[in-house]
């Protein structure tokens, strides 16, 4: 997919809040996000990719950021739970490892924290 044809997203389920971060393109930043850690219905995250795919129109490239050594990582809180897990025609979802040292940059949607993580793993996980 061509990166102007594609919403790249990433999430952090991380506690004490999953960040949700989508860009179109590598310098566009389109929604930031905090949300609970972990969704309270199976079909929260395909959803919402739907929905974000569905708002503007494009496809939906996402990356959900896991660690192996993270117990607090329920996956089938993300996709047990629902058969279409992986790619529909409107979004791809792949989980990918956690980036440690997000490079710096000035983010253009302030008062969210700190998502700097979060674009490092779309430039390196999605935009591939």
């Amino acid at each position: 997919m061509h990166t102007r044809h594609t919403i790249w997203l990433g999430v952090d389920p991380r506690p004490p809040t999953a960040r949700i971060l989508a860009m179109a393109g590598p310098d566009e930043t389109i929604l930031k996000a905090r949300l609970l850690s972990q969704p309270k219905h199976p079909r929260a995250l395909a959803t919402l990719l739907e929905a974000v795919s569905l708002w503007q129109g494009i496809p939906v490239r996402a990356a959900l950021a896991v660690g192996d050594d993270e117990p607090w990582c329920d996956m089938s809180r993300f996709h047990v739970s629902f058969p279409d897990f992986g790619e529909t025609p409107l979004y791809s979802l792949e989980c990918v490892p956690r980036l440690r040292r997000p490079r710096r940059r000035v983010d253009d949607i302030t008062g969210m924290g700190d998502f700097r993580d979060l674009r490092q793993l779309l430039l390196f996980e999605v935009a591939r």
